[in-house]
C-alpha cells in the first residue's frame, strides 16, 4: 500500500484577503499556525514563505519549533510576488535592479534553506508575466527568467528548485502557465536540479488533465520535484476543497502519480477564505487518503481499464469504486 508524506503551507491556517475583503480572519503568530498545522492529522510537513514565517532572524527559533513538534520543513517560498517592486516581474523584470533584489531575496531563503535543513526552494514567479499584447519582450524576459533561475541552481547545487506555473493571476498571462511551458524552462537552465511544483488547481485553470501533465514531467527526465493540492471549478484558482469538484480526476492523478514513481510530497495550498482552516484542508488530506486507498486496492481494475479503452466500462468501474454501485 502506497503511504504518502503530507504537508501544507503554514499560511493557508492563517488570514485570507481578495480584492474585496482584506482580512476575513485573524492572523495568528506563525508558531500558533504551526502547532494548528501539526495537528491535522497525517501532517508530517510544512512549507514556509520567505519574510512572512521564516527570515535571518527567527530561522534558529523555526528549526527548533519544528524539531519539537517533528514536522519537516519540505520547502521555503520566496516572497517575490507581493512587493511592490515586483509588480512587473521578479526574475524576468527588464529592470536590472530590480531583477537583482528579486534573485537576491531567493538566495536569502537559499541559505536559509540550507540553515534549517530544507532540501527544497518552491518558486512561484506570480508577477512574471504580461497584461497586454505589444507590452513585452517575451523572448527576451524568458531569457532573463531562465538566466535568473539557472543562477541560482548553479549556485546551491544541494537545492533543489521546483518551478510553479500558473496561467494567470496576478497577471493576465504568466510565463510559467503549463506544465510544457515549464519543463521547457526547467530543461533550458540545464541544471538537473530545476524542475517542477504541478498546483492541481493551477492546472485545472490551464485546461490540463493533471494525470497526463504528471506523464510529461516523468517523460521529461523526472521532472515533477513537488505537488500542491486544492480543487476548484477550472475558471478561478478558488483553493477549494480536494475533490469536492473533480473527484475522479484526483484518483487518476493519484493513479498515475504511483505509476511514474513520484516520492515527493503532497502539499495543500489551500486558502479557505470563510471556512475552518484546520477543517477544510484535514478534509482535503482524507480525502486523498481516500483516493489512494481505492487505488491501492483495486490497481489491477484501474490497470485493465486503460488496456481496454472502454469509456463505458471505465464509467461502471467509477461507480463502483465510488458509490459502491453495481
Amino acid at each position: 500500500m502506497k503511504t504518502h508524506k503530507y504537508s501544507v503551507i503554514l499560511g493557508n491556517l492563517g488570514n485570507t484577503c481578495d480584492r474585496f475583503c482584506r482580512s476575513y480572519k485573524n492572523n495568528p503568530p506563525a508558531l500558533e499556525m504551526l502547532k494548528a498545522a501539526a495537528a491535522i492529522p497525517h501532517v508530517t510537513g510544512i512549507e514556509l514563505v520567505g519574510t512572512w514565517d521564516i527570515r535571518p532572524d527567527n530561522a534558529k527559533q523555526m528549526k527548533q519549533a519544528l524539531a519539537d513538534l517533528g514536522i519537516a520543513c519540505v520547502s521555503i517560498i520566496p516572497d517575490v510576488f507581493t512587493r511592490p517592486e515586483f509588480g512587473k516581474g521578479a526574475y524576468s523584470n527588464p529592470d536590472p535592479k530590480c531583477r537583482r533584489l528579486a534573485v537576491d531575496e531567493t538566495r536569502r531563503m537559499c541559505d536559509i534553506a540550507l540553515e534549517i535543513g530544507c532540501g527544497m526552494l518552491n518558486l512561484w514567479p506570480g508577477q512574471d508575466g504580461y497584461d497586454y499584447l505589444f507590452a513585452a519582450d517575451y523572448d527576451k524576459e524568458r531569457s532573463l527568467e531562465c538566466e535568473a533561475v539557472a543562477e541560482l541552481a548553479k549556485a546551491y547545487p544541494q537545492l533543489r528548485f521546483a518551478l510553479e506555473y500558473k496561467p494567470k493571476e496576478p497577471r493576465t498571462r504568466c510565463y510559467l502557465a503549463r506544465m510544457a511551458d515549464t519543463i521547457l524552462m526547467a530543461q533550458e537552465t540545464g541544471c538537473a536540479n530545476v524542475g517542477v511544483t504541478m498546483d492541481t488547481g493551477h492546472a485545472f485553470v490551464a485546461g490540463e488533465n493533471p494525470a497526463e501533465a504528471v506523464v510529461l514531467a516523468k517523460r521529461a527526465g523526472n521532472r515533477l520535484f513537488h505537488m500542491h493540492f486544492n480543487d476548484n471549478h477550472a475558471c478561478w484558482d478558488d483553493d477549494m476543497i480536494v475533490g469536492s469538484v473533480h473527484s475522479v480526476v484526483f484518483l487518476e492523478l493519484l493513479y498515475w502519480l504511483d505509476r511514474c514513481g513520484y516520492a515527493g510530497w503532497l502539499s495543500m495550498d489551500q486558502y479557505p477564505y470563510r471556512e475552518d482552516a484546520a477543517g477544510a484542508i484535514g478534509e482535503s488530506i482524507q480525502w486523498l487518503v481516500a483516493f489512494q486507498a481505492i487505488v491501492d486496492r483495486h490497481r489491477a481494475d484501474l490497470d485493465q481499464a486503460i488496456a481496454a479503452g472502454d469509456p463505458v466500462g471505465t464509467s461502471r468501474l467509477m461507480r463502483r469504486l465510488l458509490l459502491g454501485a453495481r
